[in-house]
């Protein structure tokens, strides 16, 4: 089962175990930011890093900055970075794969 699936023409989406939601990078030649992608459904790279800040269940609560997750996709395996907010920061685990793909 693949862990990546591909979605219109340069965009590609995840799940992403820390945030337990899918992440999607754009690759290829449109506006805008683009990711490095070496093609592969099973063990991807995507270059460079993964940066992605959204609400979190704290966000704005009592000063509680946005939640933050940065990684490192290499190979099929997610390295999160300490910048991240959620449990998996500082790890690095398989991507899961995707259902239904």
């Amino acid at each position: 089962m693949a862990n990546v699936a591909k979605q219109l023409d340069e965009l590609v989406r995840f799940y992403c175990p820390g945030c337990k939601t899918h992440h999607h990078i754009q690759h290829g030649s449109d506006i805008g930011p683009n990711w490095g992608w070496n093609g592969s459904l099973d063990k991807p790279t995507f270059s460079p890093s993964v940066l992605v800040t959204y609400n979190g269940a704290d966000a704005g609560q009592d000063g509680a900055p946005p939640a933050v997750c940065h990684s490192f996709v290499t190979d099929g395996r997610i390295q999160f970075l300490g910048d991240c907010s959620h449990q998996l920061a500082g790890q690095t685990v398989d991507l899961p794969p995707l259902e239904g793909v």
